[in-house]
């Protein structure tokens, strides 16, 4: 069973493409169960994520499915190797939503990260003052200690951008920009951090005008996962109050892709996203002088 006796992430997009590589060969699920001398049942657990498989039985059911792309092998093979690891998160696990932790596990495996919000900065781009506004704006009562350890939490997850590890593109409202979340000072130094981490190699920041019209109320809030060198869109993640939903399967996949693509050509240039962050910067300076 895989780490927390639930399906993982990692198990799940293993299991996914192992399925779709069966279906592709034109093999039924007792036919695979030959190949590794097993058990229908486990075949159906293997493709559902419920058991995580090993390493010689992805070998074997890729060498069956006519598999010999040593890339595509090399992938799913981490993916059986690594779908028990635990990984940083796991001493905040107790803490946290499953939802939320299938997140960051995304975050953590991903060569590239696109963001869409049309109401808040990002995550992985918020200044700890900013998160803090975030995190207790809502009706929730949270403890002190609970709003310091998701703060630790949000602070580990931006490991990832400030270390390089990771692409990460976002396109954010204007509205965002144009009205403060929490107070003055904290809207000013979130749109300084904003310039700051958008001129990093691997961030990209846009900003999609108001002149976007309803374009704003296609989407919802989400993020879009790649997890190797190809920029293929392999998970979506959407979150919400109580909850985070993981988008996988190939029409979701291709339906967010596309609407990342649409945000992305209707958004202004990264160079002109920032003038308009530093012209907004330059109206609270104004106004504070």
């Amino acid at each position: 069973m895989p780490a927390g006796g639930r399906p993982t992430v990692r198990s799940r997009r293993l299991g996914a493409a192992l399925r779709q590589y069966r279906q592709a060969a034109k093999l039924d699920q007792p036919q695979a169960a030959e190949v590794i001398a097993a058990s229908q049942a486990r075949i159906s657990r293997l493709e559902s994520g419920n058991v995580t498989a090993r390493v010689i039985e992805v070998r074997l059911l890729l060498d069956a499915y006519g598999v010999k792309d040593p890339k595509v092998c090399a992938k799913l093979e981490e993916l059986a190797k690594f779908s028990k690891k635990r990984g940083w998160w796991h001493e905040y696990a107790a803490h946290l939503r499953p939802g939320y932790l299938d997140h960051i596990m995304l975050e953590d495996d991903a060569s590239h990260i696109r963001q869409w919000h049309p109401v808040l900065i990002p995550g992985l781009l918020q200044t700890q003052a900013y998160a803090q506004a975030v995190i207790t704006g809502g009706p929730a009562t949270l403890s002190p200690e609970y709003i310091e350890r998701l703060l630790e939490v949000r602070r580990r997850r931006q490991e990832r951008i400030t270390e390089g590890g990771v692409k990460h593109s976002a396109v954010i409202w204007e509205a965002v920009i144009e009205h403060p979340l929490a107070s003055i000072e904290t809207h000013r130094d979130q749109l300084s951090f904003l310039l700051e981490v958008g001129q990093r190699e691997n961030v990209t920041v846009q900003v999609l005008p108001f002149s976007a019209g309803s374009l704003v109320a296609a989407a919802e809030a989400f993020a879009a996962f790649s997890f190797d060198s190809e920029s293929a869109i392999e998970a979506v993640t959407m979150n919400d109050v109580m909850s985070t939903s993981v988008l996988e399967s190939p029409y979701d996949l291709e339906v967010y892709s596309s609407s990342f693509d649409l945000l992305c050509s209707s958004a202004l240039s990264p160079e002109k996203s920032a003038k308009l962050i530093r012209s907004k910067l330059e109206t609270i300076e104004e106004g504070a002088s």
